[in-house]
């Protein structure tokens, strides 16, 4: 079954990733290459992206059928989602549990898949 990790955190938890020193930042990617690494490597992760800060958005919203293009999320949030994987695993257990292995910090969000496949 198919699941989405969202690895997200507050916008204070960004402020202090953000302020990391160099050192400190590659301290914690390889934290989390290695989760990355063992996962995709025992088969769990299907696809995974980090992606680029809040600041970096431009949403499309819609007002009477006509789309307006906006710089900046969607939403005004306290939370950022800093990135996500893709799972393939038994179940909602064995995604949890991965969840919970996370050596990123903050939150994992983890949603099922809908599956559109014709039965």
């Amino acid at each position: 079954m198919k699941y989405v990790l969202l690895f997200g955190g507050t916008m204070e938890e960004q402020a202090q990733w953000d302020a990391q020193t160099r050192e400190q930042m590659m301290a914690s990617y390889a934290k989390v290459e290695g989760w990355f690494e063992e996962n995709t490597r025992n088969g769990k992760i299907v696809s995974a992206e980090e992606l680029s800060g809040p600041g970096t958005a431009t949403t499309v919203t819609f007002k009477n059928g006509k789309p307006i293009v906006t710089d900046g999320p969607f939403i005004e949030a306290k939370e950022v989602i800093g990135g996500f994987a893709v799972v393939d695993v038994k179940d909602l257990d064995e995604a949890l549990a991965l969840a919970k292995s996370w050596p990123g910090g903050s939150a994992v969000e983890v949603r099922p898949v809908v599956d559109h496949t014709p039965r």
